[in-house]
């Protein structure tokens, strides 16, 4: 049988922890990075360049990126939203930002502040200045399954956009249910059609598991070929742009079902759910991830403890 792996990008210390009330110190970022890569995660999106006052949870972002341990085996992404971020990651030792476009203007406003359009243009700068300073680049659709202030978003839209930003040829195209409305059905036809397009290009996805989907959208993307899954430890976070977006799928869960279904990640669930149990005393209170709970099996929560 044909081995299959899927590399999980851990999202938790900025998709998670941007939606928290809580506001972790740098130390305790550093501390949850380090705990990740440990458990054998090698890419990370650590960081958000935006403005302080819209994500006050994201204020660190420098002073975190300059802790961190240099390794050549570990990728750490920034994100950035126009080119006021892209000169602030070029400040600092990050080796790879990402952009986000999305497929609604409303939704845009409300996370960039410009049009959709608007963004794809700063994309394009975006990728080339990147590019030139040698950074990776890569860019996700988001929202690309509904918008909470404009409805349903069809496949058409997503795969224009596609169209248009793979013209700065990212290292990788992502796709994000970023309310966390999608089902594995409109996953099969969307990443399929996505496909076409892409060919050999690395597709990466992002789910929410709002209304409990997102593991199965994560199989779904699997049996796709996405080679990419972001997932946040203790399932954690959301977007602080888009009404009742809560719950990133938990790395945690996300784990226990590829590790059941024999596919590779070179993660240790055992460690991740340790440092779940870390992030809940860190947190101050219990996170939406069930593996933390029931532990492992079969042999129950003690192989966890």
């Amino acid at each position: 049988m044909t081995e299959r792996r899927i590399q999980i990008v851990e999202v938790g210390p900025r998709d998670g922890l941007q939606s928290e009330p809580e506001i972790l110190p740098t130390e305790s970022k550093q501390a949850y990075i380090e705990k990740a890569i440990d458990a054998g995660i090698r890419r990370l999106e650590v960081a958000s360049f935006v403005h302080p006052k819209r994500v006050p949870q994201m204020a660190d972002a420098e002073a975190l990126i300059e802790r961190l341990p240099e390794r050549d085996d570990v990728s750490y992404i920034g994100l950035i939203m126009n080119e006021r971020g892209l000169d602030r990651a070029l400040a600092t030792k990050i080796g790879e930002i990402g952009m986000v476009v999305v497929s609604t203007d409303t939704y845009n406003q409300k996370n960039q502040n410009v049009t959709t359009a608007e963004s794809v243009a700063a994309w394009h700068a975006i990728s080339r200045r990147a590019k030139d300073n040698g950074l990776r680049a890569n860019v996700m659709i988001s929202a690309a399954f509904g918008c909470p202030y404009e409805g349903e978003v069809s496949v058409e839209r997503v795969l224009e956009l596609a169209e248009q930003v793979l013209e700065s040829e990212p290292v990788e195209l992502g796709i994000a249910d970023s309310i966390g409305v999608a089902v594995p059905a409109q996953v099969t036809d969307l990443l399929g059609r996505v496909k076409d397009l892409t060919g050999d290009l690395p597709l990466r996805c992002h789910f929410h598991n709002t209304r409990n989907t997102g593991l199965a959208n994560a199989q779904a993307a699997v049996d796709a070929g996405v080679t990419y899954l972001d997932a946040s430890i203790g399932g954690i976070g959301g977007c602080p742009f888009a009404p009742a977006a809560t719950g990133n799928i938990p790395t945690d869960d996300l784990l226990y079902m590829l590790d059941r279904s024999g596919v590779e990640t070179g993660v240790s669930l055992t460690k991740i759910i340790d440092t779940s149990r870390w992030l809940e005393a860190e947190l101050g209170r219990g996170v939406p991830a069930m593996l933390p709970k029931a532990g492992m099996f079969p042999t129950g929560r003690q192989a966890a403890a």
